[in-house]
């Protein structure tokens, strides 16, 4: 015999006035949390109640009742519309929907009321968001009506336009929502969900490797070239730009990076007809910037600043002495008070900006001389002025010119350098064939050897500028060579004559070098001391004591290096010769020995510009194997070519790996971790436990309105 269901009878709801409610002490919330008070009632004012009170009759002694009702669950609501009441926004006789209860005990109903309400999936709000912006309401509207911020709701909407697929994996729990944030950095949902299919399966999967492959083929907007021309007027040109609404990302990124270029050559084009109406012979303009040593071999000419007006003087006059004033009153102080260092730091720009006005060239010379336009680190237009090629130089004076008459001219009229139309040059960027990246017996290419010894031919001439006794030997070695050793002259690195060697390539960072810096300022500090005519340089010279002429002749020295590879000599360059002796780049190694040089310490480090991303994936993993030991190796081996060289980039950061043309010794593991000895490993690379704990979503990360 079947036995009867027993049927669930409903509490039954009344409409009671508020004046007739009060809160009971069965309410079993305590702590104050979520959404506030007076954000409930704003909700309740522009929507009413949604949710009826819990209540329950309140009884005499005589267990009669009285007409009151008690609140043991929804108290939180029940002070919202008290608020309402006191605002005087809501009737006290207003009746509220309430769902009245006997029986069981309130402390019950009070803790099953909480304890079974479940806040919305973040997804669920994403999307919710969504359907609201789709009605027509706007971010602010939005924003206003749940109590957040426009800002918020731009990330709920961005988070909510990502992969629909995306959307199935995170919803169970199959990717953490920090990795979400990350794919909202594009609108491209293909390429999304291409992206997941390859972090997924490889486990290359955190935020910041997402974003990084999303971004890969675009450029910073924090680039030089964005800054020189403006990241409003790539906008306005219809190039797209993508934005990070999670993390800061300098302004995003430039998608079309085709536009990118073509903006900034023809910005730089118009930049060199106008400065091509001051009469030059020829401008060359580069995209970014010029080979380092670009004006090696010619000749700059002199010019003058602008003269200074009478009131531009009595400004100077005026700062100086300011300058002076502030400079005496804390001469004794510990620490410059804030205003006082404020105003010489504004004093010191002010200066400067007068040094750096425009200079004056002799129009004969101009006609003859050229400029170079680029864009410099900081994004601005950079305007080198005044360089005369060899072929350019002025011909030998004859009695005709003396007489005032050009021979050329038969009329005798001056002929000006607006003659002839100033040549306009563009610089194409270089480009490297792709090589076999499975090969381990191939050799590295010639160019990037060629750039890689570059470096340290810059960074050698900077250390044997800083040791005038080596500079001497050398310079007498090579003498002696040269003297007494009939097969030896050739085989030195010291180019004497002095002759300086100009690189055949443009290694990556070479200009930005910390040895091209310390190189430059060196030479334009003697520059300001020697005097402007070689006919004063003798007792110039002579004047200098010893410690000054060795230092002098050590940074003069230092440009006759050349350690530069030459692909022409590659059998000859790196052993020794038929005769026996040393060539010139094992010279190179003696004398960089000999001048304690440090690669690492002349701030070359691996890059996948410089190295990493120009050879195969064997030497790659052979790097990171020397560096960090066999397992850091495994962890990578199975990355593509270009995911390898960024994160062998950042494994290689700070372990003095050199590759083998920086090398005076070999690199070996006893001076790096061993392998199981190499410390802990980066987040993505962590265990399976570390791993899930790391995907934990962090309840901060959204504001959950209940």
């Amino acid at each position: 015999m079947t036995k009867a269901v027993q049927k669930i009878t409903l509490s039954p709801s009344r409409d009671i006035p508020f004046n007739k409610l009060v809160l009971s002490q069965s309410n079993v919330r305590r702590v104050k949390a979520g959404v506030s008070i007076e954000q409930l009632a704003e909700s309740i004012a522009q929507r009413t109640l949604l949710q009826s009170l819990n209540v329950r009759a309140v009884l005499d002694a005589e267990g009669n009742e009285t007409g009151m009702f008690e609140v043991p669950a929804g108290g939180r609501r029940y002070r919202a519309l008290e608020l309402l009441v006191k605002q005087k926004r809501m009737a006290k006789t207003q009746a509220v929907p309430c769902v009245v209860r006997e029986g069981g005990i309130a402390e019950d109903d009070s803790l099953a009321e909480n304890d079974e309400r479940v806040g919305l999936h973040p997804l669920d709000q994403f999307r919710a968001f969504q359907t609201l912006s789709g009605a027509g309401m706007s971010e602010e509207d939005i924003a206003s009506r749940h109590f957040v911020t426009p800002a918020v709701v731009k990330q709920r909407l961005r988070l909510a336009s990502v992969s629909p697929k995306l959307h199935d994996v995170y919803a169970e729990d199959g990717m953490t929502l920090e990795q979400l944030m990350a794919f909202s950095v594009t609108a491209d949902q293909t390429r999304q969900e291409q992206v997941w299919e390859n972090v997924s399966r490889s486990g290359y999967d955190e935020p910041y490797q997402i974003r990084r492959m999303l971004t890969e083929n675009t450029v910073r907007a924090s680039d030089r070239r964005v800054q020189f021309i403006g990241l409003d007027a790539y906008e306005r040109a219809g190039g797209g730009v993508l934005r990070d609404l999670f993390e800061h990302d300098d302004g995003g990124w430039v998608q079309d990076v085709a536009l990118l270029d073509r903006l900034v050559t023809e910005k730089l084009k118009a930049e060199a007809e106008m400065i091509a109406a001051e009469g030059w012979k020829w401008i060359s303009v580069a995209a970014v910037d010029f080979p380092y040593g670009n004006t090696d071999g010619l000749r700059e000419i002199e010019g003058k600043p602008v003269d200074l007006s009478p009131d531009e003087q009595a400004t100077i006059d005026a700062l100086n002495a300011e300058q002076a004033k502030l400079e005496s009153e804390y001469q004794d102080a510990d620490e410059l008070p804030a205003e006082a260092d404020q105003r010489l730091g504004e004093i010191e720009a002010a200066l400067t900006a007068f040094e750096d006005r425009s200079m004056v060239y002799d129009p004969a010379e101009i006609a003859r001389a050229g400029v170079f336009v680029s864009i410099d680190s900081e994004g601005r237009l950079s305007v080198d002025r005044g360089y005369v090629r060899p072929e350019d130089e002025a011909p030998a004076v004859d009695f005709e010119v003396e007489r005032g008459t050009d021979a050329s001219s038969p009329d005798g009229q001056e002929t000006g350098a607006s003659a002839t139309r100033t040549a306009i040059s563009v610089a194409a960027p270089s480009t490297e064939p792709e090589e076999d990246d499975e090969d381990p017996a191939r050799p590295l290419p010639d160019r990037l050897i060629i750039e890689l010894t570059a470096h340290r031919t810059l960074a050698l001439r900077d250390a044997l500028a800083e040791n005038p006794a080596v500079a001497f030997q050398a310079v007498l070695h090579n003498f002696v060579l040269t003297a007494f050793y009939r097969f030896a002259s050739s085989g030195s690195c010291l180019e004497i004559g002095l002759r300086t060697p100009t690189f055949p390539a443009q290694a990556p960072g070479l200009r930005e070098s910390v040895s091209a810096k310390a190189v430059e300022a060196r030479h334009e500090a003697w520059k300001a001391r020697l005097p402007k005519s070689e006919n004063d340089l003798w007792d110039a010279l002579t004047a200098l004591d010893g410690d000054a002429q060795a230092s002098l002749f050590a940074h003069c020295a230092s440009f006759a290096v050349n350690a530069v590879y030459e692909p022409a000599n590659r059998y000859n360059q790196g052993r020794v010769s038929a005769h026996g002796v040393r060539t010139r780049l094992d010279q190179a190694d003696v004398l960089a020995r000999a001048a304690a040089l440090d690669m690492v310490q002349a701030g070359w480090r691996p890059t996948v510009d410089n190295y990493l991303g120009r050879v195969t994936k064997p030497r790659i993993l052979e790097a990171v194997r020397e560096a960090k030991g066999e397992s850091s190796a495994q962890l990578i081996n199975h990355l593509k070519k270009a995911d390898m060289a960024k994160e062998a980039e950042r494994l290689l950061d700070g372990s003095g790996w050199l590759p083998e043309p920086l090398r005076l010794v070999d690199f070996s593991l006893s001076s790096v971790e061993q392998e199981g000895e190499a410390g802990p490993l980066p987040e993505f690379l962590a265990g399976e436990e570390d791993a899930e704990n790391a995907g934990d979503e962090d309840p901060q990360q959204l504001d959950a309105a209940e």
